[in-house]
């Protein structure tokens, strides 16, 4: 029978020219050499390798079972290695979820870096922004949810990424830009212009309108952040958007924000976290996925504080 080892004998005899050299490459003895080209002879009925040539000659069989090599051989170290790598945890997916529509301003560019470093792994996002993300995560819906909600539950860990300010933005032609204070009943007199997720996970609402039993006269959705920015920017209302995002519109002129005073003397501040399973750890690529994460949170927390 044919076998994988008689391939790399006729592929070494070729670059080598002869049984001793093709033996020591193949760390094998001479005679070991033989010994296969014998069997290779006596299955196919034909002489495959003209030993007594120099270099070695081979006959339209073994010409034949080169080309086969040629093509098998490669083919067998690439799964092999694909093995390696799946095994070593250096290949797989990670699917990630988000509970704020904002976060791909900072994730996109930190996914790239990731992909340099593991081009075998397949990156992909949940469809839509789900109900009850925690619990999807705990049962392997997606693997990595960025939320501001931590929630604990049996076999989910969370990490947390950085801080960040919920901002109050305005037109720039809004009365509001030049209150000395805010109260949550001004605010409630404006159209809450916002992403469409339940409003208990918009961090104006959870901390500032519920807890004050308050309503906002309307709120109108936009699924994206630069028509939310227009639509406040025209006057058609108002808008709380992390400070991340504010910043780069801010700076354009487009819009003015406020600290959220009423909430507490240094505003609505909320915790960006990764939640993800305690088993997803022991794969290399996703723990490497979590120091990368860690090394952008630090290098965020030191240029803000700084």
């Amino acid at each position: 029978m044919l076998e994988i080892r008689h391939l790399k004998t006729l592929v070494a005899l070729r670059e080598h020219g002869s049984l001793v050299s093709a033996a020591n490459d193949l760390c094998l003895t001479p005679s070991a050499i033989s010994h296969q080209l014998k069997e290779l002879d006596h299955w196919y009925g034909v002489e495959v390798v003209n030993r007594r040539s120099r270099p070695v000659s081979f006959s339209n069989v073994g010409q034949r079972l080169l080309k086969l090599a040629d093509d098998v051989l490669p083919q067998i170290q690439i799964t092999h290695s694909d093995i390696t790598r799946i095994v070593h945890g250096q290949t797989g997916r990670i699917i990630f979820s988000s509970e704020c529509h904002s976060c791909f301003d900072w994730l996109m560019p930190l996914l790239n870096q990731y992909r340099q470093q593991y081009p075998d792994v397949d990156l992909d996002f949940a469809s839509g922004f789900e109900a009850n993300p925690h619990e999807l995560l705990q049962n392997a819906e997606f693997d990595l949810l960025i939320t501001a909600d931590p929630i604990a539950l049996k076999g989910i860990e969370y990490f947390p990424i950085f801080e960040y300010e919920s901002r109050l933005v305005l037109s720039n032609t809004h009365p509001l830009v030049r209150a000395e204070n805010i109260t949550v009943q001004e605010l409630a007199e404006e159209v809450l212009i916002t992403y469409p997720v339940d409003k208990h996970r918009l961090d104006i609402m959870s901390k500032l309108f519920i807890p004050a039993n308050i309503q906002p006269k309307q709120i109108r959705t936009t699924d994206l952040t630069q028509m939310l920015i227009q639509l406040v920017a025209s006057g058609r209302g108002i808008a709380a958007l992390p400070d991340w995002v504010v910043n780069e519109y801010e700076q354009k002129g487009w819009v003015t924000s406020r600290r959220l005073d009423c909430v507490s003397p240094t505003g609505l501040r909320r915790t960006l976290y990764a939640g993800y399973r305690t088993e997803e750890k022991e794969k290399s690529y996703f723990e490497g996925f979590l120091k990368q994460l860690e090394k952008f949170s630090l290098k965020r927390n030191v240029y803000y504080s700084g």
